[in-house]
């Protein structure tokens, strides 16, 4: 995505990176970076106002944690596909 506006970050870099500056990922230089870019960018703030309201909207309604026996399987079932993604790649193991 741009903007068709000159910019010393590229919108569609501020974009990849919304999501590590919403959850302050990024180290302080590149969070100026994005800031600035922010600054100058209706349509990549416009994105950013979105994300953060439905991160806000997200993170307070998710208030319950899960049932550790839920957790247990949900781990357990993302190895699994972590496994078979793993061996898939492998070269000669393809089924």
């Amino acid at each position: 995505m741009s903007c068709g506006q000159p910019h010393d970050k590229d919108c569609g870099e501020v974009l990849n990176s919304l999501f590590l500056f919403l959850d302050n990922e990024l180290d302080s230089a590149s969070c100026r970076e994005i800031q600035q870019h922010l600054d100058e960018c209706a349509p990549c703030l416009a994105k950013y106002d979105l994300e953060h309201v439905v991160k806000r909207l997200v993170a307070r309604s998710c208030g319950e944690h899960a049932p550790d026996s839920l957790r247990q399987r949900v781990l357990v079932q993302i190895r699994q596909v972590h496994v078979e993604i793993t061996e898939a790649r492998r070269p000669g193991l393809s089924s």
